[in-house]
This record gives C-alpha cells, structure tokens and sequence, in this order.
C-alpha cells in the first residue's frame, strides 16, 4: 500500500529531524503503513449510518443550552445541542453571533488604547451619543440633544452626525439647533400625525454612526502577549478591513458570513471546528473524521446545505429516500410528473422494498459458473 502524500510527507519530515538508520527507516514505514490500513475504511462500511450514530447517541447526553460571559450583560452564547442543531440545519442566522477579534501588538500597548478600540469596534447608533430626544407637537418636529461626554469617549464630531442623519434620514429635514449638538428633525411633508412623528424619533434612534454595525457588545480580554475582543453580533467583512485587527486571526461562529466571504472551504473548516468545540465543551469524544464527512456532504456543491428536507436530504438521487423523510406525496407525484428513474442504490429505498441493502454482506455480487462435464 501507498501511503498517503501527507502522510509520506510528515514521516520525511521526522526522519531528517531523527535522521534514523536505514533498518529503523523500514520498520517505521512498516509500522505506519500498518496502522494507516488499520484506519481505512473496509468496502461496503456503512458510513452514514455510523456518522448519524456516531452524533446521535453522544448528543442525547449534553446539557448547558446557553454559556454567559462573565461580566456583560446580554452576552450569551448558544452551546450544546441547541447550537449543534444549529449548525447541520444550517440556519442562516446563528441564535447568538459572536466574534472574537484579535488586534495587532502595535496597537494594544496600554489597556487605555485596547478600551479605545473596543469601542471603536462596538456599533455605535445615534441613542448611544443621545442626552435628550424629544417630541414637539406644537412644532411638529423632533429635537435630539447629544451627549458630548460620550462624543468626546466615542471620538465623534457633531458635524459627522450631522451628516448620518442626513444620509440616513430620506425625506426629512435636518436642522441644527442653538448649539452644535442639538437637532431638529422634522418631516418634509406639512401633515404630520403624532404617530409619524414617534415613527421618525424611533427612526432616528437605530442610525448608524460609527463602529461595526452589528455588534452590540465588547469585551476585550488579555491573552498571553496580546488581547481578543469578544463581541456580541457579527461582521466579518467588516472587521476584517480594519487596520488595528490581525485578519488571519479573527474568528466567528456565523458559518454562511464564512461561505459569503471566504468561501466553501472556509466554511467547511468552520462547520468542522464549531462542531468539535460545541462537543469538546460538553465533554464528549466524537471521531473527526465523522464531523469531516458531515461538513463535506454538506458543502460539496459549493454552497451549505443543512441536513434538512430542503437541504441534502431533499437532493438525494432517490425518489423513495426523498420521500421517506419529510412530504412523500409531493415528491411522488413530482418524481411521477416528470417521470423519474430511481436506480435503488442506497439503504432507505431498499429497505422500504424489502431487498437487500447493498452494502456490507449485500454489496457483492455471487456468479456461480456452470460446468456442462457430466460426471459431476
């Protein structure tokens, strides 16, 4: 047998660290080849199954649905089953985005410029920077006055919200008040109800300033040299483009954020290490190569299919294992309209029909020659 190229390349690797005699060469190849046939799989093992064993049986022990970070408040992060669910169903949205943000050493040389950077990293809207908003009903008008303690903190000028709100705000007036931190807000059409004008205080609350939008909290911890910023929310694409941030080091568990952005790949190697984590934290053990083929099936056509019944499930080749699984009438009829072929070549579908199933024992085929002699 071959060994693989990798492996091959990790054994060379050790024998010019070692450099072993050639006898000890040939015993150690022996050995690693003998444990490398050893690991493969034998023709006809029953894969699936044992991969949805595999997670099955462990996961009905796991407990702790959410984990708090000690210290923020509205910072949970979903663990255990409720995450794992999560992740092979492949939910557009994870229940709780998080991201951790490591910063490059020149910019995290006092806990004062590590502060200042967690704050820039957190989304800032316009109820973040606000002393007062308030209705006129007289004036029919909006008026906003800023809090400019937390503009000097946040490093903002009036004039850039000023411009936000402009931008942000279609349709109505931006007017500067007596002083530079205070703001009219009124609509550009005459009949106004109070309804709209509480519609437009709202409004304005949820601009978006500064920061990263969609991170609602920051925690910046120290770790050995240097410090990560957990955050509450998501945006890699953004925190990536960030000068101060070590981009081949920021991490988060928004898998389709992964896929979008970094591609396929990526986020396979996500699916892999947000599964281990999730089992490694509850203290389980599940095979890697169990997980690796779960996160292959489920990007191999190079976008995340979930393991649902829109998912995989749903391309499966059969008609009878599609319809084993959720809604048999629609894929029968379906498959019947533009009159599908189904070729029996997997397990459901064969035991639905009574048949062997073709694998294991079932895989081979038995031909028995005939000899025509008749003396036997």
């Amino acid at each position: 047998m071959k060994l693989p190229d990798h492996i091959q390349q990790e054994v060379d690797e050790h024998f010019k660290k070692y450099k072993p005699s050639e006898k000890q060469k040939q015993e150690i190849l022996k050995r690693v080849t003998s444990m490398t046939e050893d690991a493969a799989i034998a023709p006809g093992e029953a894969i699936g199954i044992i991969t949805a064993e595999s997670f099955g049986e462990p996961s009905t022990q796991m407990t702790l649905n959410t984990f708090h970070f000690a210290g923020v408040a509205e910072m949970n992060v979903t663990v255990g089953l409720p995450r794992l669910i999560e992740i092979f169903d492949a939910r557009k949205l994870p229940s709780t985005p998080k991201m951790e943000i490591y910063l490059k050493p020149k910019y995290c040389k006092t806990t004062e410029q590590v502060r200042l950077l967690a704050l820039k990293i957190k989304e800032t809207k316009l109820s973040d920077v606000l002393e007062e908003i308030s209705l006129n009903i007289a004036k029919s008008h909006v008026e906003a006055i800023l809090d400019k303690k937390r503009l000097r903190d946040l490093e903002l000028k009036a004039a850039t919200i000023f411009e936000k709100l402009r931008d942000g705000l279609k349709g109505v007036d931006v007017k500067e008040g007596k002083e530079k931190e205070h703001f009219l807000l009124k609509p550009k059409e005459k009949a106004t109800d109070l309804s709209e004008l509480y519609r437009l205080k709202e409004k304005a609350k949820i601009i978006h300033l500064a920061g990263l939008k969609g991170i609602t909290q920051v925690l910046p911890v120290k770790e050995g040299e240097g410090y990560v910023v957990h955050c509450a929310g998501s945006n890699l694409k953004d925190a990536l483009a960030m000068e101060e941030v070590d981009a081949s080091r920021v991490m988060t568990n928004h898998i389709f954020e992964i896929g979008e952005i970094l591609g396929a790949e990526a986020a396979r190697a996500a699916i892999i290490n947000e599964a281990l984590k999730v089992i490694k934290n509850q203290g389980l053990d599940i095979d890697i190569r169990h997980i690796m083929f779960l996160a292959d099936v489920m990007t191999r056509t190079g976008e995340i299919k979930g393991v649902t019944r829109t998912g995989i499930t749903g391309e499966k080749e059969s008609v009878i294992a599609r319809a084993s699984f959720e809604t048999p009438i629609k894929h029968i009829i379906n498959a019947s309209l533009i009159g599908e072929r189904d070729d029996l070549m997997s397990v459901v579908e064969n035991v639905i029909l009574n048949q062997p199933v073709p694998l294991g024992t079932g895989l081979p085929g038995l031909v028995a020659k005939e000899n025509n002699n008749e003396s036997h």
